[in-house]
């Protein structure tokens, strides 16, 4: 679903506070997890403001999927 308006640079630091925060309840950490400033001056139409996941070793991965599929059951 793509949001009404482009996002402000706030917008995406929430969403990455938000989703921060989401992770962590599920002993998520994704160190790299960011907001792509360059993501907004690049020749994108609207401005993509998006959401850097980053990298994580294979225990994290796994934390993930766990977490993501116990969602997809509910």
């Amino acid at each position: 679903m793509q949001d009404p308006q482009p996002p402000t640079a706030n917008d995406v630091d929430r969403c990455v506070d938000d989703l921060r925060a989401a992770l962590a309840v599920h002993g998520i950490t994704l160190p790299s997890l960011h907001a792509d400033l360059p993501s907004f001056t690049g020749a994108y139409a609207p401005p993509a403001g998006l959401v850097a996941l980053g990298n994580c070793n294979t225990a994290t991965a796994r934390k993930l999927t766990v977490a993501v599929r116990k969602a997809a059951e509910q």
